[in-house]
């Protein structure tokens, strides 16, 4: 019998994993390109089918065209699918598949499916899935239900639109995609508290990460016990949000725009979901083209940290921001070790965390630069724009569809790249690791 096989040098588990998700988007665009999944009598455009994949399969959201309008429920479906494959992975499917189907995992399989999750050791990875998978079915089915019995208590007729929109927010909430059924997103629902915060709940999970979710799950009840990697996440995850709520809520109080002329309970709903949103989310009950500047470049910075290592959030990570804080206390304080709680971090995390920061840095501010040569927009708009792809968030101050396709491709590439995380992207031509054998003399330039 004939075994096909990868050349080695696309075989290795960073450079498979790009891979694996361009050959989605690939597969996506084809299947968006179909006939039957646009509305009315012209055939889908190519931008718009690859712009669209790339969203879905990066759990972005971001949309060149009117989701509710151009694509048929077919094609929302095939976007309901992408979103999906997109959570979790396409390397935790293929795994799932090697436990459930072939009953073991190969080592290659193993060592990808620990490039994408980030699990720490080998050993871990066939518990972790099955949890993962565990995870998603819980977290979406009790979101469906919820969101099932409210539409249809109060918005539709029939229990299958109910079923339909109940089951397609729950999966893009979780998965921290931003996809609507509606053409203004969810300000048809702003300030009901029983759809906007579930979604949030849904998106603020999603965005905690699996391990930490796993973690959780058997050591809620003792947080001394926790790792360093979850007590940053939800710590850290519950302090941004309380800054983000509080500012945005200060800013916009008075801004007839956005929360002036609410009632008091809807402003808070309102509230708490702009600041759940912006750390990966997509949705939005109000439009964010007519916030406040003070606004913006709060959900820009939050939009830029992301959510939660190993989850289908995106930018550079709680985790990353923190431990970029804490190098920074260190270094005021002159310790000579960085330490969280009772843990010294590695040299090596350090230059990890600093190297994404600074990747991410330079790619948003790279890609502002090309699109506003592109287009001649407003600085904000572009930068939140071209964050919000790179973050995998989905929110937008409605500049999307009006993008010429250069434009659109460099928010491609930037949600690619959110997607699949700087580190493995840039390690992916880089894959051997040196050890030197010996020490250069020191020397110390001069800083700052």
């Amino acid at each position: 019998m004939v075994r096909l096989s990868l050349p080695r040098a696309v075989a290795h588990p960073v450079r498979l994993l790009p891979l694996t998700f361009l050959v989605l988007i690939f597969v996506g665009t084809l299947l968006l390109l179909l006939p039957f999944a646009r509305a009315g009598e012209e055939n889908p455009s190519f931008m718009a089918a690859f712009f669209t994949s790339t969203s879905a399969v990066t759990v972005t959201g971001l949309a060149s065209v009117d989701t509710a309008t151009y694509w048929t429920p077919v094609g929302q479906g095939i976007i309901l699918a992408l979103v999906e494959i997109g959570g979790l992975g396409i390397v935790a499917l293929a795994t799932l598949l090697g436990v459930f189907i072939g009953g073991r995992l190969g080592l290659r399989t193993r060592l990808v499916a620990q490039a994408d999750f980030h699990v720490p050791t080998l050993g871990e990875v066939r518990p972790l899935f099955a949890r993962i998978v565990a995870t998603m079915v819980l977290f979406q089915l009790v979101t469906w239900i919820v969101l099932t019995l409210r539409l249809k208590g109060e918005y539709f007729d029939s229990w299958g639109q109910s079923l339909w929109h109940g089951l397609f927010y729950a999966v893009m909430a979780f998965n921290n995609a931003g996809f609507a059924l509606e053409s203004d997103s969810l300000v048809g629902y702003a300030g009901d508290g029983l759809i906007i915060l579930p979604v949030s709940i849904a998106v603020f999970v999603g965005a905690m990460g699996f391990p930490v979710l796993a973690e959780l799950r058997s050591r809620w009840r003792t947080p001394k016990k926790w790792t360093i990697h979850t007590r940053l996440t939800v710590w850290g995850s519950l302090g941004l949000l309380v800054v983000a709520v509080v500012l945005f809520m200060a800013v916009e109080w008075t801004n007839d725009d956005t929360l002036g002329q609410l009632p008091f309970w809807h402003r808070v709903v309102t509230g708490i979901e702009a600041g759940v949103m912006p750390r990966s989310g997509g949705f939005n009950s109000f439009d964010w083209g007519a916030v406040r500047p003070e606004s913006l470049d709060v959900a820009t910075v939050m939009m830029f940290i992301g959510g939660g290592s190993a989850s289908t959030a995106g930018g550079i990570k709680v985790t990353t921001f923190l431990l970029l804080a804490y190098v920074i206390m260190a270094e005021l304080r002159g310790d000579p070790d960085v330490t969280v709680g009772r843990r010294s971090i590695s040299s090596a995390t350090i230059r990890q965390a600093l190297t994404i920061a600074l990747l991410a840095v330079m790619l948003v501010i790279t890609s502002t630069w090309l699109v506003l040569t592109m287009t001649g927009l407003s600085y904000g708009d572009v930068l939140f724009e071209c964050t919000s792809a790179f973050a995998t968030v989905g929110l937008s101050t409605g500049i999307t569809p009006d993008l010429p396709w250069n434009a659109q491709l460099v928010l491609i590439v930037l949600m690619f790249v959110g997607r699949v995380g700087t580190i493995t992207a840039a390690s992916a031509f880089v894959v051997r690791s040196r050890v030197r054998r010996y020490t250069l003399p020191e020397e110390r330039p001069i800083i700052g």
